[in-house]
């Protein structure tokens, strides 16, 4: 009953735990109903999380985020809102992440789609749409764009390029919308890794974008059309670019530039390499829509970073910048 009491759905968002003495916690709870709660499990300390104590640095797992003097209190600050704001979405998210570690790459991203087309039927994000007014991408997320996308309707939303017998360069190619992954673009990628991955004589593939950002994430002028669950399901992972993309990632490298937001950090994470510019910037702001990242981001990034740290940047929605995401390894190089 402790456990039942400790959750999401009897209105506790998430647990606060004191990892060291003097730490003011919001929930103090047992040790016992911290472990896999149907919550989010905050772990709260006032020095680095790799300064504690041995004892107490081996319980770390059972946590689902540490709020140490490592993380910069805005994420913190975000983390906190969103949850409060999205209780059901955090709780699903942190439970995927929980999982990823006992799973396999295609298990992962199957039960991340399921748990995706879950949330898109729930009052979390029934209410997030309904608030919305003018969907474009790119103005969601701060950038300059164009309300119409005036980029040539014939032109093909993914380019393909071999530029010698052994190379394949993917480009996205939605510059007007800075690259907002539609429906048509995650189709025609597909269809372009599937190349890349039928023939064993192109030894590289290159993903980039055209224009001024990588990939601004999903494309929002789409977000709550998919009203069959189990079809958008379905479509997404019988369509998955991410899981093309770790099937041969020894082969992938990605040049990201500008805005990478949700797919598109979500996706490319998975590429062996993984170089960006000094201005990119990256995020993961599905949680404050009332969903979780679709595109692979809860397999991909904690892979890359870990769990808690994947935990605080799709809580908070905030963005890193290019150094950071270098210092976390969510990226290889800086070019």
């Amino acid at each position: 009953m402790l456990a039942e009491e400790r959750s999401v759905v009897s209105a506790c968002p998430y647990l606060a735990v004191a990892l060291e003495s003097g730490t003011t916690v919001a929930h103090p709870p047992t040790l016992a109903t911290a472990w896999r709660p149907t919550t989010v499990v905050i772990g709260f300390a006032s020095q680095p999380a790799a300064a504690l104590p041995a004892p107490i640095q081996e319980l770390l797992p059972l946590f689902d985020m540490i709020a140490d003097t490592t993380l910069p209190a805005h994420v913190l600050d975000r983390a906190l809102n969103n949850i409060g704001a999205q209780p059901m979405a955090s709780a699903a998210l942190v439970q995927l992440l929980r999982q990823g570690d006992t799973l396999s790459v295609e298990q992962a991203l199957q039960m991340e789609s399921l748990t995706y087309s879950t949330l898109q039927h729930g009052t979390e994000f029934e209410a997030w749409l309904s608030q919305q007014g003018p969907k474009d991408s790119a103005l969601k997320i701060g950038l300059s764009a164009n309300t119409i996308d005036t980029h040539n309707a014939k032109q093909p939303v993914v380019l393909c390029n071999r530029d010698d017998a052994q190379r394949l360069r993917v480009t996205l190619n939605r510059p007007a919308k800075h690259n907002a992954f539609s429906a048509a673009m995650r189709d025609e990628l597909h269809t372009a890794l599937l190349l890349a991955e039928a023939d064993t004589s192109i030894e590289e593939v290159v993903l980039a974008g055209n224009g001024r950002s990588f990939c601004a994430g999903g494309d929002l002028d789409e977000f709550g059309l998919a009203r069959d669950a189990a079809q958008a399901h379905l479509t997404r992972t019988t369509r998955s670019p991410a899981l093309l993309i770790h099937s041969i990632r020894h082969r992938v490298s990605a040049q990201l530039h500008g805005a990478c937001i949700g797919a598109g950090i979500e996706m490319t994470a998975f590429a062996a390499h993984v170089v960006a510019t000094s201005e990119a910037f990256f995020a993961l702001p599905e949680v404050g829509f009332g969903l979780v990242p679709g595109a692979g981001g809860t397999v991909s990034v904690p892979r890359r970073i870990g769990r808690h740290r994947a935990a605080a940047l799709a809580l908070s929605g905030q963005r890193i910048d290019a150094p950071t995401a270098l210092a976390w390894g969510l990226i290889d190089a800086i070019a």
